[in-house]
């Protein structure tokens, strides 16, 4: 029977190692690297069809790459809990990035509420380029016409 030392082969894939972690490191990245290619070649394939002219090219690439930079950031915070050295690190983000979002959210009401309506507006298109609008606004009623559709 043939008897192998443990300290020596586990750190080849051991997290609570250097090389470990360090290899952890890599593949978690390559990982993220895949997925987030593999959903912008998704949204690419997708409006390549160009079946979907209810919804703006423009509003579907900025989500693409808003899911992108949250899968960025789901796998920094799962690798920071899966090495024991950076699991206080793993914590510290999502409350930190918890803390930042309460914090932006409040600051920001007015500015994030205008975008989340021009997301709606951009995504479901209740009305169109050229179409006549009236809206009920402080100083009274206003009539216009769209001449452009922005996220602000």
């Amino acid at each position: 029977m043939k008897y192998v030392d443990q300290s020596q082969s586990g750190g080849f894939a051991d997290p609570s190692t250097l090389q470990g972690a360090v290899r952890f490191g890599i593949l978690f990245t390559f990982f993220a690297w895949l997925f987030g290619r593999a959903l912008r070649l998704a949204v690419q394939r997708v409006l390549a069809h160009g079946k979907h002219a209810h919804v703006d090219l423009m509003a579907v690439k900025f989500l693409a790459k808003l899911a992108r930079y949250c899968v960025y950031a789901f796998t920094f915070v799962a690798y920071a809990h899966f090495v024991s050295a950076l699991s206080g690190l793993g914590s510290a983000s999502l409350t930190s990035i918890s803390v930042i979002t309460v914090i932006v959210g409040l600051a920001a009401q007015n500015t994030l509420g205008n975008l989340v309506a021009g997301i709606s507006l951009l995504l479901y298109r209740p009305f169109k380029l050229g179409d006549r609008l009236q809206v009920i606004a402080p100083t009274g009623l206003e009539t216009g016409t769209v001449e452009n559709l922005t996220l602000g």
